[in-house]
């Protein structure tokens, strides 16, 4: 028994030892496999920006980064500098050319978890390939480069030869060549006409257009094709939808009410006229940001309407919350949502990501940040009139000649003797510019009894360049002059009718009150603190008067609450109803002065100067030179009063008669909410982004002045905006070029280039083609920043027009060197589109106003409209369905539209069971099955074969094949027979039961929402 226990424990040591051999030579053997796949995985040469910083970057940055806020160790490794410094602990992060002597490499490979980094509580970990791709830079050199994004664009001579199309392929081939990949198969004219016109359209061809394309046996058909779609009307219409996810659109700003954005809509129709037109991307810019400072408007050949102006809509389709108790926070929200759009938008980066610190992953200091802020902040919101620019402009220029013929036929027949006058002592009301008048118990912020407005900047035509001092005033039957006017600021000082808006500079609160000396009907005053637009009760609304006396009235303000806000005053001769600037055509309001005071009212007169004049030669010279002083007018009214002046001159009749004449022509009735200019204000950085902790010392205005280094800060009094447009279309801008030619290319072919399509900084990901996209952002600055021009070049590549049948799948899995063209689901508009197309049902009228959101019983909340818009929109198409933020549409919002608060340059594309129930149950689809199934039918001579081939067309764009049409009839006849009222059965209804379910059944197939 001894021997027999003895023995099994041999054995069992045996198999044991055994067991370890096996152990060691196979693990010897995988071990070796996975270094021998790893150092076959490894490129020849270490590329920093292309191998290293992705790692950096999601590893190590947030430690060591650019933000010294949350920086460790001293260590910083975005520079090289900073890499190989000798750190306060006496080594180095990395030795060029050392392993040994680089303790990065030994902390990132260390078992210790007290050494290990990252540091396991991080979560972060370096794989092995990682590992040793930096173990193999290090080694090579350990050579840092720029971010590739933040280096100008270069390409070869040599490819600027070819057509862009062409060239387009080459780099693509190229690339294929190199990764041993296939190349896939063209698409059949069918697969290619469906895809072309979704791509430029959003909508399907039309069978005309198809048989077209199908007879057309030229070499030049598809280029022919490709040109009729570029050209035709509902490529702006697809195309602005695009920029419309970009810029958050939306018509109302959520929130508690879900107030309007006047006239956002007119934004949406702006776009599409100048897609259409081709209109140059670079100008684009400049009207979506400072297109209220053009000098040379771009104006609508057709209207006359300045489209310039309309841009700038851009600035303001942010939120809007309602009566706020934080209104210097609320304006800090605003411009952060501005300054986050703006620099997604233009230069595909997170510029918001700096707010509260240095950005922890690209060279935007906290400081560039808020200087965009102060940009952004020296801009105001404003009523814009929308009309013909090109006529009311030119009228108004004629009224202000007749009014200087009226004023010089006065002036000129007035006698000038050199010395027979009293000198007479008069108020005199002249101020130097921008000096505020003070006195005991209050300030004058504004007195327009004087020839000027002091400071206070105009928008606008109403209140013309000075005040009315000296304006004659004539009687209009005899032409009798009744006396020369006192000075005041006056919104009708050409004529009613006409918008206008005069504003003062910013000043803090620093008394208890506010009074304004006014007049007028239905004008208004406001005080705006800290930008905020949207005053009304219960806590603001007291800043906003209404002005509905035509005699001389005190309007006060208490604004004691808000002692130390940054404020301005604005006088319009309309008023805000609901958020919403209305101006009826006989409205108007004149000012004779602004002041602060506390406790009783503050009179200005007590502060005012004396002046003499001397005689009545200088009067009448001072006054036909235009500088008449409130004293040189109120000497002149005595001697007209006196009986010393001329005052009969009847041949201004005619002149008065025709300045009525052209006022009565442009009266300004529709309005926007859009932007203007205000005074240079500097922003102080808010620590950790808390406005309630500013810094001590403003920071200079500019735009990413790390990454653009070779501008300067913004010195001018007005915002910066044009200084911005400036940068921001820089030919050394590296950014706005390639970001926008991605946009592009990710709409043609479902992916972008650089596939984070909104983000070009450090955490986004690396380009798929990186000659090619600079070749593109090359040849769009050279190509004029045509849109079309490039569209058209890639569309008309052959990577466009291959097939969807896979080649590559094993290799390529992601598709990612395009060997085919990419399988794709339509947007949610496009699918809208394609029923209501299906159905017959769509109305192709271009632009207007929007179409009332369909509400549901389960749509409720606070700002909900009072009616429901109809069920199909009333077949318009799906970009003129109104945006209402607490109101979204349903469908639009199930297939991925994106929600318009931030940037959305690429969208979702989810697969989620919502999607097929609203497919299979919602009312619309099932309202434009029926009408489908009923439009099939009213052709009585066509067969059921015929039927189901129109059916095939309006869904898919294509003939059915047999299989099809023999499926067709299997489900056309499984359909249920239904009885009629009278309980026999209805053939009829039955048909078109059979039909209605048919063509609902189409709607659900994969390859009606998807370009197959």
């Amino acid at each position: 028994m001894e021997n027999v226990m003895r023995s099994y424990g041999e054995v069992k040591r045996e198999i044991l030892a055994l067991k370890l051999l096996l152990i060691v030579i196979f693990g010897g053997q995988v071990l070796f496999s996975c270094e021998t796949k790893e150092r076959a995985s490894l490129p020849d040469r270490v590329d920093f920006n292309y191998h290293i910083k992705p790692i950096l970057v999601q590893k190590c940055y947030l430690c060591h980064g650019p933000d010294p806020g949350s920086r460790e160790a001293g260590l910083r490794l975005d520079l090289a500098d900073g890499a190989t410094k000798l750190l306060e602990s006496g080594v180095t992060a990395i030795v060029p050319g050392s392993l040994s002597k680089s303790a990065l490499y030994h902390r990132i490979t260390d078992s210790d978890p007290e050494l290990k980094m990252p540091p396991p509580a991080s979560n972060l970990e370096l794989s092995d390939l990682e590992i040793g791709m930096i173990k193999k830079w290090i080694n090579q050199g350990a050579e840092y480069q720029p971010h590739w994004a933040f280096l100008p664009p270069k390409i070869s001579q040599d490819n600027l030869e070819a057509p862009m199309a062409t060239q387009i392929d080459v780099f693509l081939q190229d690339r294929m060549k190199e990764n041993g990949l296939a190349q896939g198969k063209l698409a059949d004219k069918y697969q290619l006409i469906r895809r072309l016109s979704y791509v430029l359209t959003g909508l399907p061809p039309g069978q005309e257009a198809i048989s077209r394309y199908l007879a057309d046996d030229r070499p030049e058909a598809y280029k022919s094709l490709v040109d009729n779609y570029l050209n035709d009307p509902a490529f702006g219409e697809k195309w602005a939808s695009h920029w419309l996810d970009v810029v958050r659109y939306a018509e109302t700003k959520g929130h508690e009410f879900d107030y309007e954005i006047q006239g956002a809509w007119r934004f949406r129709d702006y776009m599409i006229r100048a897609l259409n037109a081709d209109i140059p991307y670079d100008q684009l810019v400049r009207e979506q940001l400072s297109g209220d400072l053009l000098t040379a408007p771009r104006l609508n050949p057709e209207t006359g309407q300045n489209e310039s102006i309309l841009g700038t809509l851009f600035l303001t389709m942010t939120e809007g919350t309602h009566s706020p108790v934080d209104t210097k926070k609320d304006e800090a929200d605003r411009i952060d949502n501005m300054a986050d759009v703006i620099g997604k938008s233009f230069q595909g980066l997170t510029i918001g990501c700096a707010k509260c610190h240095d950005h922890k992953f690209d060279p935007i200091p906290t400081s560039d940040y808020y200087a965009l802020y102060g940009v952004l902040g020296s801009t105001r919101f404003s009523p814009i009139p929308v009309g013909n620019f090109k006529e009311k402009h030119a009228a108004l220029q004629e009224v202000h000649q007749l009014k200087q013929q009226l004023r010089e036929m006065v002036g000129s027949t007035w006698e000038k003797p050199t010395s027979d006058s009293v000198p007479v002592l008069l108020v005199s009301q002249t101020q130097s510019k921008n000096t505020i008048q003070q006195g005991n118990s209050g300030r004058v912020l504004g007195d327009f009894r004087g020839p000027n407005f002091q400071g206070w900047k105009t928008d606008g035509e109403a209140f013309g360049v000075g005040t009315t001092l000296g304006e004659p005033i004539l009687d209009r039957q005899t032409g009798e002059l009744t006396g020369l006017k006192k000075g005041m600021a006056s919104s009708r000082i050409l004529g009613k009718g006409i918008y206008g808006a005069l504003r003062s500079p910013d000043f803090k609160i620093d008394h208890a009150y506010l009074g304004v000396r006014a007049r007028g009907k239905g004008g208004s005053i406001r005080i705006i603190m800290d930008n905020f637009q949207l005053i009304s009760y219960p806590i603001y609304g007291g800043l906003d008067q209404k002005v509905n006396d035509d005699e001389w009235q005190n309007y006060v303000f208490d604004v004691g609450d808000w002692v130390g806000h940054n404020v301005y005053i604005e006088f319009l001769p309309g008023s805000f109803v609901r958020h919403t600037y209305r101006q009826e055509p006989d409205a108007y309001i004149e000012v004779a002065y602004a002041t602060a005071f506390d406790g009783e009212w503050f009179y200005p007169e007590e502060g005012s100067r004396y002046s003499p004049v001397s005689s009545l030669s200088q009067a009448v010279n001072r006054y036909n030179e235009g500088n008449s002083s409130a004293a040189d007018v109120g000497f002149l009214n005595q001697q007209l009063n006196a009986g010393k002046l001329k005052h009969h001159f009847p041949e201004s009749r005619k002149t008065l008669l025709g300045m009525d004449l052209l006022m009565a022509t442009i009266r300004d009735t529709v309005f926007i909410q859009g932007v203007s200019e205000g005074f240079a204000r500097e922003s102080p950085i808010f620590i950790r982004g808390n406005h309630m902790e500013p810094d001590q010392q403003p920071v200079p205005r500019g735009f990413i002045s790390e990454i653009l280094d070779w501008q300067p800060s913004i010195q001018g009094p007005g915002s910066g905006r044009r200084e911005v447009v400036e940068a921001i279309l820089h030919p050394d801008n590296p950014l706005t070029t390639r970001v926008m030619v991605n946009r592009l290319w990710y709409h043609v072919f479902g992916k972008g280039l650089v596939e984070t399509v909104d983000n070009f900084g450090l955490q986004g990901k690396l380009p798929s083609h990186p000659e090619l996209l600079d070749y593109l952002a090359v040849k769009f600055r050279e190509e004029g920043w045509s849109l079309k021009t490039m569209i058209k070049a890639m569309v008309m590549t052959e990577a466009f027009q291959r097939s969807t049948t896979v080649v590559n799948g094993n290799i390529d899995p992601e598709n990612t060197y395009l060997t085919h063209y990419p399988i794709r689901r339509m947007e949610a508009e496009a699918i809208r589109d394609a029923m209501l197309f299906a159905s017959g049902e769509l109305d192709n009228t271009l632009f207007g106003e929007p179409v009332p959101v369909h509400l549901t019983d389960f749509m409720q909340g606070r700002g909900r409209p009072g009616q429901s818009g109809p069920l199909d929109g009333n077949g318009r198409r799906s970009i003129y369905l109104e945006v209402r933020r607490n109101f979204l549409d349903r469908m639009m919002t199930t297939f991925d539209r994106p929600t318009p608060f931030n940037t959305f340059g690429k969208r979702d594309v989810t697969n989620v069971p919502a999607q097929s129930l609203f497919l299979m149950n919602d009312p619309f689809v099932a309202e434009q099955a029926s009408l489908m199934a009923r439009r099939i039918l009213s052709d009585e001579e066509q067969t059921t074969e015929d039927r189901i081939r129109d059916a095939y067309f309006r869904a898919f764009s294509r003939p059915p094949s047999p299989s099809e049409i023999t499926d067709a009839k299997k489900f056309l006849a499984s359909v249920p027979t239904r009885k009629g009222a009278t309980g026999e059965s209805d053939s009829d209804a039955i048909t078109i039961q059979a039909w209605k379910e048919y063509c609902h059944a189409l709607f659900n197939m994969k390859s009606f929402i998807y370009l197959l």
